[in-house]
């Protein structure tokens, strides 16, 4: 894996357990030699993240819509930041500059970016892995509303194998890179 693209929340989320693992994952990236791609915000977890990754000296692109790109929400230490139209294209570009999905706690985007990935993937329109960072359960009521699909026939029990979950972000950036 050379890229990771990392979905998650514009906001920190009200448990320090939240921004620990999305340091954690960005200092486990530059352990790995594995870059980040992520939606360009210096706010949030999207800044926590891309923070980690920077002081520890690893590779950061990010990918933000024009709409987005201003001061008080675009990073202004990402070297590499890639400017683009709009969402879609934000999401075509990411998907363009990555090997692999991992989602972290996040609020509508996060979860809109997760959805379409995990689409793409049940149609075959790629085959990147997926993870998503379970900290403090956070996606345990996700996990049950596609347990709750499978048992009421709108899911096929594969597509739950589509995606790998774990709340330790070591083991869970190993099985994505396996």
């Amino acid at each position: 894996m050379v890229r990771l693209c990392v979905f998650c929340g514009s906001k920190t989320g009200s448990h320090a357990e939240f921004i620990d693992g999305a340091e954690t994952i960005g200092r486990e990236l530059v352990s790995r030699q594995v870059g980040l791609v992520y939606g360009g915000g210096g706010i949030g977890l999207m800044g926590v993240l891309s923070d980690a990754v920077l002081e520890a000296g690893g590779d950061v692109i990010g990918v933000i819509p024009e709409g987005l790109a201003i001061d008080e929400v675009m990073h202004q230490g990402v070297a590499d930041m890639r400017v683009v139209s709009d969402m879609h294209r934000r999401k075509a570009l990411m998907h363009d500059l990555s090997d692999a999905y991992l989602a972290l706690p996040g609020g509508v985007g996060t979860y809109e970016e997760l959805f379409e990935v995990l689409a793409w993937r049940q149609l075959r329109i790629h085959n990147k892995p997926i993870g998503l960072l379970d900290t403090r359960g956070y996606f345990q009521p996700f996990l049950e509303t596609i347990e709750r699909a499978v048992e009421d026939g709108f899911l096929n029990r594969r597509n739950r194998e589509l995606f790998v979950v774990s709340d330790d972000p070591a083991m869970l950036l190993d099985e994505l890179m396996a």
